[in-house]
């Protein structure tokens, strides 16, 4: 059944953690965009995070050896466009950064986004007493923040 496969090939591929963020699934981010299937050939298509994003060949192979663990044969493929966004990503996601002490991103669409306005809340205490330190964090992909009522600094996941 190609309903069945194409479930059996989503949730093979929906295990494939980001190797930058290792609590983040490629489902979490949104980078996991749709899967095909032509009789028994299985296509994954992800979009990356941003267009240079280093992780994308390791999410390619680990999304590979999934499927083959699964007993699936398939492909990657890659799709630039649309642009992957932070609203891709699913309320999990943003949950799991919290928790993992990442700033998750503001939605994209709103009024402050597109002004760079956003309010950032600290992963840690909630204060949104917060400055921006850096444009670059521990990857490209997020910036270094401070709390000013806690002191520590923490990362932001960038809205791209």
């Amino acid at each position: 059944m190609p309903g069945d496969l194409r479930a059996r090939a989503w949730a093979a591929a929906a295990t494939v953690c980001d190797p930058e963020i290792p609590v983040l699934s490629i489902a979490d981010l949104g980078v996991l965009r749709d899967i095909r299937v032509d009789g028994t050939i299985v296509e994954v298509e992800i979009t990356p995070t941003y267009s240079g994003c280093p992780a994308m060949r390791m999410i390619q192979i680990e999304i590979e050896a999934a499927l083959h663990q699964a007993g699936i044969e398939g492909r990657v493929v890659t799709t630039l466009s649309p642009a992957w966004t932070t609203d891709w990503m699913t309320a999990e996601g943003r949950r799991k950064l919290r928790e993992y002490g990442i700033a998750p991103p503001p939605p994209a669409s709103t009024r402050r986004a597109l002004f760079g306005q956003s309010i950032i809340a600290c992963p840690r205490c909630a204060s949104t007493n917060t400055e921006q330190l850096a444009e670059f964090g521990s990857t490209s992909c997020k910036a270094l923040w401070r709390c000013r009522a806690c002191r520590e600094p923490f990362d932001l996941f960038k809205c791209h």
